[in-house]
């Protein structure tokens, strides 16, 4: 079977750059594929490219690498585009953070749920749309494999408006397997399976088990939480009390769907430390480029699963995923089929199969229904470009509690998010 051909949009990103390389790299039945890195940001693309010559020389996967800031110049006949791309991330982020708090809404991070969610949404979809055309045109077969926030709402647009075979993939459900294993006593964390169903950062833990015995862990772990530390996750162990399943992915996270999340802290994403250590991980490039680091160390699989789900695809390897973000389509059946959801699935050369979600709690069923509107009518905002919509989507959002403030919060955003913001059209 050939190579495959991969294209990276988005390349110039050290969160999920050193870990797709490390994917790559040290995965064997990739040797000899093409790699095309594309980014926009010149510097950080320079960075990384020499970075994946340096890991491809070690590695000896004989890749052949094309850098370019041009997506058109490297899409015709790829077979996967993995996508981490985010416009002026850190900047824009802020503002999506800081502009709702200022006329009085109380939310966590600004970045999935809420008011945060819809502006994220309102300048990524377009360009996200943008490239998927472009595959639709290019390489129509090709799976568009996504990173970028706000997932739910951005493999939502992807799969309402084009004709392309879209997937996220999120670690959110392993922090959840690791606070788990912490409750447990577990050294080990893969000692035990998870599989979760809901949204992206707004998951439901349905299963605990043993990977060994196939023993369901749930009622030693409902044992073992009620005396565990009161201080680790409070939010989360809160929603576990009142719902009966454990939620997925940190106290914040989840915190942005509700209107009482702010309880779960109203701090916001730590930009300091995001700072701080984009300047350390770019020190860590730069070593091991030139050898002051041995660059082996980056030769192991990182955990995300985005080249797994390829590998899988490409060379029928089938595999099962806890979690991928993907169209509902009944896998979900208490929800509407047109949304998106993160739910288990299997993976081979026939494509990407939904696992049916065994039936939820009423009460969570209802939790997730409350986003359902909130979730289309921003996608449908972004898709038209409108400022009208926009205002209509924030407020049915759950986490908006003034339509004073929701218009205010509209007129800023929109203005400041005004360049990336445009009418978009449909395949389908």
């Amino acid at each position: 079977m050939k190579a495959p051909k991969i294209v990276y949009i988005g390349a110039g990103s050290m969160s999920f750059g050193i870990p797709t390389f490390r994917d790559i790299f040290s995965q064997p039945l990739l040797k000899g594929s093409t790699l095309c890195l594309v980014d926009i940001d010149e510097e950080n693309l320079d960075r990384m490219h020499r970075l994946a010559l340096k890991m491809n020389a070690v590695s000896g996967q004989e890749l052949q690498i094309i850098a370019t800031t041009e997506r058109r110049e490297v899409l015709e006949g790829a077979d996967f585009v993995i996508n981490s791309l985010a416009i002026d991330r850190c900047e824009l982020w802020k503002q999506d953070f800081a502009v709702p708090k200022k006329y009085g809404i109380r939310h966590c991070l600004g970045e999935n749920g809420g008011p945060g969610a819809l502006y994220f949404t309102m300048r990524t979809l377009p360009l996200i749309l943008d490239i998927v055309h472009d595959m639709e045109e290019l390489c129509p077969d090709a799976y568009f494999l996504n990173f970028s926030n706000p997932e739910t709402r951005l493999v939502l647009g992807v799969n309402m408006y084009t004709r392309i075979k879209c997937v996220g993939l999120c670690h959110g459900i392993f922090m959840a397997k690791d606070q788990i294993c912490d409750i447990l006593g577990r050294e080990d964390h893969n000692s035990i399976q998870l599989f979760g169903a809901g949204m992206n950062h707004f998951q439901w833990v349905t299963s605990i088990r043993d990977v060994e015995t196939g023993e369901d862990l749930y009622p030693e772990f409902r044992e073992k939480e009620a005396t565990y530390d009161p201080t680790f996750m409070p939010y989360l162990r809160k929603m576990f009390h009142v719902f009966g399943l454990y939620p997925t992915c940190s106290d914040d996270h989840f915190g942005e769907y509700q209107a009482y999340g702010y309880e779960a802290g109203e701090e916001g994403y730590n930009f300091a430390w995001d700072e701080q250590d984009r300047v350390r991980m770019k020190k860590e490039i730069e070593d091991v480029i030139s050898g002051r680091e041995a660059a082996d160390k980056w030769l192991s699989p990182s955990g995300e699963r985005a080249v797994q789900l390829l590998v899988a695809l490409h060379f029928n390897k089938q595999t099962v995923l806890p979690s991928a973000i993907v169209y509902n389509g009944g896998a979900i059946p208490q929800l509407p089929d047109d949304v998106a959801v993160e739910v288990p699935v299997v993976a081979d050369a026939s494509g990407v199969h939904k696992l049916q979600v065994p039936e939820l709690p009423d009460a969570i069923i209802a939790m997730l229904n409350n986003q359902v509107s909130a979730q289309r009518m921003s996608v449908r905002a972004a898709f038209n470009g409108s400022k009208e919509m926009a205002y209509q989507a924030l407020l049915v959002d759950p986490v908006i509690n003034s339509t004073i403030a929701a218009e205010k919060i509209n007129e800023e955003l929109f203005a400041l998010n005004a360049p990336y913001i445009h009418p978009c059209r449909a395949s389908k």
